[in-house]
């Protein structure tokens, strides 16, 4: 059983009060929590290098990284803590939002947030990081027609791949919005994997094209991170 780690933004937190301000880690924890990870022998790693792992195929203590929306404040302030920890991740980027910002959250009061721009991300891959799709325009996919699902599904794909000049394989769900129509449609697009924002462990017996994850949140302090992360029953029933 392996925890996929869910982050949004690594940065500082909106006043308080302010909606979902918990999805924003502040720099300090966030570097304290990588540093904890690699004390007692684990690893982070991207969707891309995790699968092995998630499939049985590979062995070892490991954790999946992952950002949802691809902020700049990640690419400031996580990438180099990664860096440093030989870790990987993988970013969902809203293909149509490079260089933008968070405007699906305006509505709802959301403090406007930056996101990487096109040279951003190119280099976020150049570090050895993961590219990964959030649709077009972060949309809730089970209230659009199929034929715009799809759209948003494969279209991003094909976008993000035209400005990385690279093949993008992983999928994220945005609002965790899923059903098995959208996982048949997400394999159909040529993803090799997808994550949720269901709660949970990833282990072989899981859908790929639905994968659950641990949300890591503002008020998350290191002991309980430790928890989330160390599935000690199970490491136990291995060893033994």
């Amino acid at each position: 059983m392996i925890p996929i780690l869910m982050y949004h933004q690594i940065g500082q937190p909106a006043p308080k009060g302010s909606p979902y301000r918990s999805l924003v880690v502040h720099p300090a924890d966030f570097r304290r929590q990588m540093t904890w990870l690699r004390r007692f022998g684990y690893r982070g790693l991207s969707m891309r290098d995790l699968m092995p792992y998630v499939n049985g195929q590979r062995h070892g203590k490991v954790v999946g990284i992952t950002f949802d929306d691809g902020y700049r404040n990640v690419y400031q302030n996580a990438l180099p803590v990664l860096a440093e920890q030989g870790f990987t991740a993988t970013n969902y980027f809203v293909a149509r939002q490079l260089g933008g910002g968070n405007v699906w959250d305006r509505e709802k009061g959301i403090v406007h947030s930056d996101l990487m721009s096109p040279d951003e991300m190119r280099a976020w891959a150049t570090a050895g990081m993961e590219v990964g799709s959030h649709t077009l325009d972060h949309p809730y996919l089970p209230k659009l027609s199929p034929e715009l699902a799809d759209y948003q599904i494969r279209q991003s794909r094909h976008e993000l791949q035209e400005v990385l000049a690279a093949e993008v394989t992983a999928f994220c769900y945005p609002y965790g919005g899923e059903t098995p129509e959208l996982r048949a449609m997400v394999r159909n697009a040529g993803y090799l994997n997808a994550t949720t924002t269901q709660g949970g462990l990833a282990n072989p017996s899981d859908d790929i094209y639905g994968l659950p994850r641990v949300t890591v949140a503002r008020s998350t302090n290191i002991l309980r991170f430790l928890q989330k992360c160390m599935t000690r029953l199970e490491e136990k029933r291995r060893d033994g």
